[in-house]
This record gives structure tokens, sequence and C-alpha cells, in this order.
């Protein structure tokens, strides 16, 4: 299945609520067939406003949203079938069982019984044995593992999850991501927001960054390390320096607290990185180094870094 082929197309999207807090300002979005994108931004960004708006929670103040082609007010129910959601609260019946949950999320969406897709659903996610039980005696991590089979019980070809694995164990997690993948596999698309950079790093095809309200930017995962990620060469001394070596003042080098390592940040990018100059310069110096080697931004460091400089940029306008 291509995944250049858009499945949500979201055009000058904005929402003010009645208190004036304006979550979203003119957002656009194309989200492509089978992908995994992940939207990162800290609370309150509007992360979870726009997934509410695509699955039509929250009703827009302007802009549109199709979902597969269907406008996602006019064609509320056509567009609306196409998508599974797993919400960050747990919101379920405590006296229905498992089992009753997800038969009935399969039976709001007009889709005929098959006990034998839901069986293979709740086997994925480890809640077969758990079938009987009622929703007041599980754990919260299972409570969690529920909501995921009940936004997958109608075979939506779209699937958000809304932070899905805030406050769950390291076990859950593991076990969703594999989850991921194989819907992924299957051609099902997935939209996430997370808190978990490394998950991010690890999971999504491409990256779209919100900060109050606007859509920063979208690439590709690969993409936007490159682009944006900073490369360092991190130079480990044979003796500790008590000063920087004046060769290399000036230049984007820094010395360890105790002295024993020099530090180069440089653009991957570059036409001329200067890593070549600084280690000649130091060597001209007679600097004798026990190690070289160099390491690239994570994505962490490149989010926090985005979302710092759009603040000051903001606080200094």
């Amino acid at each position: 299945m291509s995944t250049s082929e858009t499945i949500i197309a979201v055009s000058g999207l904005s929402k003010t609520y009645e208190s004036g807090f304006q979550a979203l300002k003119t957002v656009d979005l194309e989200i492509r067939r089978g992908e995994i994108l992940a939207l990162l931004g800290p609370n309150g960004a509007g992360k979870t406003t726009l997934i509410s708006i695509i699955c039509g929670i929250v009703n827009p103040s302007g802009g549109k949203v199709t979902v597969d082609g269907y406008d996602i007010v006019g064609d509320y129910r056509q567009a609306r079938s196409l998508i599974g959601l797993v919400p960050q609260e747990l919101t379920n019946n405590l006296f229905d069982t498992v089992w009753a949950t997800v038969n009935l999320s399969r039976g709001l969406f007009g889709k005929a019984p098959n006990r034998a897709y839901l069986e293979q659903v709740l086997r994925d996610l480890s809640l077969w044995d758990k079938r009987n039980e009622k929703m007041m005696a599980l754990s919260g991590g299972m409570k969690r593992r529920v909501l995921i089979a009940k936004a997958l019980a109608h075979e939506p070809q779209i699937l958000f999850l809304d932070e899905p694995t805030a406050g769950v164990d390291v076990e859950l997690r593991r076990d969703m991501w594999e989850m991921v993948r194989t819907l992924r596999d299957k051609g099902v698309t997935i939209i996430l927001t997370t808190h978990y950079i490394e998950e991010a790093e690890e999971m999504a095809d491409r990256i779209g960054i919100i900060n109050r309200g606007e859509l920063m930017l979208v690439k590709e995962k690969v993409v936007l390390m490159r682009q944006l990620g900073k490369r360092q060469l991190i130079i480990q001394l044979q003796q500790p320096l008590t000063a920087l070596p004046e060769a290399v003042q000036g230049r984007a080098v820094e010395l360890a607290d105790d002295g024993c390592m020099l530090t180069y940040t440089f653009d991957a990018q570059g036409e001329q990185t200067g890593v070549g100059d600084i280690l000649r310069a130091l060597a001209r110096e007679g600097v004798e180094f026990k190690d070289v080697n160099s390491s690239q931004s994570s994505l962490e460091e490149i989010f926090v870094g985005l979302v710092h400089d759009s603040n000051r940029d903001r606080a200094q306008a």
C-alpha cells in the first residue's frame, strides 16, 4: 500500500474556546495512508484538541478536515467509522466484562459480529485470559489494553493513540509498540501523541512538533534528525587542562569542568565541519588525546531546542 497517498487532510484548522483560549491556530497537515505519525509537544500545545477535532469529538472554529475524502462534519458517520481512538482517560463501564466491552464497541459502529477477529485482538493484547473478568477487577495497565481493543474492535483504517503509554509499565509499553508495528504492516495509519520522545524516535515515520497551537514543522524523522541534529566531537584528554587552549578559543569548543574533556559542536551537513582544523590546532599546542568519538543530538534535544527557541521568539516579539 502506498504511503504517499493522503488519508487525512487538515486545512486551515483553528479552535478558539468560549473562554477566548486559542487552542489551534490555522493548522495544515496531510497524513499519509499507512504511516506512523508522532505528534510531539508540551502540555497544552494543542495535540489532544487536534486529535479530538479529527475524531469528531470537538467542533472546529474554522478550517476543514477530511478522512479518506469524507468531511468530518458533513459526512460524520462515514469519517468516524474509519477511525479508532484510544483516549488518555480510562473510560469504561466498570461492571461490564472485557468481552462485553469490546463486543459492544464493535456493534456501535454497525459491524456484523466477528468473534474470531475480536478473539485475535484480545490475544494480541494479552487480554484473552481476562475476557470474562469485569473491568473493575483489572489493573490500570489492563484497562489501558482494553481501551486499545475497543478502538480496534470495528477494524478501523486509522488509529489515534493519545498519550497511550503514560503511566503504564515497561512490559505493556513494549507489547503496545509491537502491536503498533503489526498494525502498520497491515496498512493501518497510526497517529500518536507522546511525551516519551524516545518512543517517537524509535517508532515514527514522520514527526510533527506542536507548540502553543501551532504546527511548527512536520518532517520525515530521518530528515529531521539530519537537518536539525547537531553532532558533537568528544575529545578525552591524556592530561587535564586548566583552560581552553588558545588555538580553539572563539570556536564552538567547551572544556569540561574537570578539564579532562573537550567538546566541539558542529553542523554535520555543513560543507566544512571544522573537525580536522580543531584536531590539528590542538595537536600543534601539544594537547594529547586519549580518545576521540562523535555523537549526534537526540530527538529530545532537537525538540527542546525548537520549543525553547519558539517561546523565546514570542517573548521578544
